[in-house]
């Protein structure tokens, strides 16, 4: 959609102001501005130009039919580079966020990642991109938009991204920093519970192979609209997972010792570098629960080294796709 010579309406101006008496102009009404976060289209450029190179540039990743995967692309990107800058880009505060786009772009092919609906449900990343030329769906959490949480949006956009992914027969890698799905009132209003379900069945029912690297959070329900069964599942250090996070689940279990405590604040400070400590990834890599605990650097390389083992198996799901009731 072009940002100022376009609109999507469902009524005209004159049409609504006579049936509503509202008097809004078409920008007001179905404007890229609106449009842009309604998550009616995916994209938001210029002018026509930008707009067919976008069609052009998100073509390049679909195959020419179900029937087909889609096209290899040459890359002078080694499979085994290492991203050195990612040792370092997770903050030693938990509280702190950094910029996911940027682990995502370390870790693919140069310059290959094609964002789609940036700023439709934007906790959630979703794009494609290349692994040593091949073509992946990217699905990502955001935590610079209510740390990454699934919100009504965020799982709308998650299950449709992933039935298109299903269709056309692209795996999926998962940058996961899920602190679980939205709360709140607005969250309950919006139907999120309903939306977060069929996502997750979405999730579930998927053929393709997926790929989860566990960057930091990975949390409650909501941890299994990032891995399916059969995942592929890598964890750097910084990961740490749970029934809740650990603010939260202090808050609630341990609000009466902490309100006794001569310093609450100290108390509950305590109680939360406690638990957080049992939420480390090596208990997990202990138990198998992950395939591996890697150092962030060489994430590149291991996806690369997955990719090529999963893509000769698409070859026997080529065809229509078959999708169930979704709730």
């Amino acid at each position: 959609m072009t940002r100022t010579t376009s609109q999507i309406l469902t009524g005209g101006p004159a049409l609504v102001e006579r049936a509503l008496g509202v008097k809004l102009t078409k920008e007001e009404l179905g404007g890229a501005q609106i449009h842009e976060k309604s998550g009616l289209v995916d994209d938001v450029v210029e002018d026509e130009d930008a707009a067919f190179e976008s069609i052009k540039r998100f073509l390049s990743y679909m195959p020419q039919n179900v029937w087909e995967l889609a096209p290899r692309a040459a890359t002078d990107d080694p499979a085994n580079r290492e991203a050195p800058e990612l040792a370092h880009i997770i903050p030693a505060n938990r509280k702190r966020i950094y910029n996911m786009r940027q682990v995502v772009e370390a870790i693919v092919d140069r310059g290959s990642f094609f964002e789609i609906g940036k700023k439709y449900g934007p906790g959630q990343i979703t794009g494609f991109a290349r692994l040593s030329g091949c073509v992946v769906g990217i699905f990502a959490s955001d935590p610079k938009h209510n740390a990454g949480s699934l919100t009504a949006a965020g799982v709308q956009k998650l299950r449709k991204f992933v039935d298109l992914c299903q269709t056309f027969h692209q795996p999926i890698v998962t940058f996961v920093d899920e602190p679980g799905f939205m709360i709140g009132p607005d969250a309950d209003c919006d139907a999120t519970i309903r939306h977060g379900a069929s996502a997750l069945i979405s999730v579930a029912l998927s053929t393709i192979p997926w790929a989860a690297v566990l960057v930091r959070k990975s949390m409650g329900l909501a941890n299994y609209a990032h891995m399916p069964s059969g995942c592929h599942v890598l964890a750097w250090p910084s990961a740490e997972s749970g029934a809740l996070p650990v603010e939260g689940g202090v808050a609630l279990a341990f609000r009466h010792e902490i309100a006794a405590a001569a310093d609450p604040a100290a108390k509950r400070l305590e109680l939360e570098d406690q638990f957080a400590a049992l939420q480390s990834p090596f208990g997990k890599a202990e138990a198998f629960s992950v395939h591996d605990l890697i150092h962030p650097r060489e994430t590149r390389s291991r996806l690369c080294d997955w990719i090529e083992l999963v893509r000769p198996g698409l070859m026997h799901q080529l065809g229509p796709p078959q999708f169930s009731f979704r709730p």
